[in-house]
């Protein structure tokens, strides 16, 4: 139902400065995410919204585009320009794209 309602990106097209938006929850997060994402939990997405920037696009992004699918939607209808990023962060993972784990370990995606 999502997929065919919000904007989506492969990959491969994320700029390497793009706003990344990561919505899984915290252990996921904790075992790998990009670089430069931020970090907001899908359920603390409506409390926080106003830490997303209105003025760039956004790249939304979950482990495989669920969540981030209904993230994209709800932004999208409050006035956001965001798109969701294909395949999630498994895609990120094998499309070689670089990640870090918040604890030193090897980061994966969990």
């Amino acid at each position: 139902m999502f997929e065919q309602s919000v904007p989506v990106v492969e990959v491969g097209t994320v700029p390497e400065d793009g706003y990344v938006l990561d919505v899984r929850e915290q252990d996921e997060w904790r075992a790998g995410h990009a670089p430069q994402a931020v970090h907001i939990p899908l359920h603390d997405l409506a409390q926080r919204a106003g830490e997303v920037p209105r003025d760039r696009q956004v790249y939304v992004v979950c482990r495989v585009g669920g969540r981030s699918a209904q993230a994209v939607q709800a932004l999208n209808e409050a006035g956001w320009k965001t798109a969701n990023v294909a395949g999630g962060m498994q895609a990120w993972a094998l499309a070689g794209r670089p990640m870090e784990a918040e604890d030193g370990a090897e980061p994966r995606v969990a």
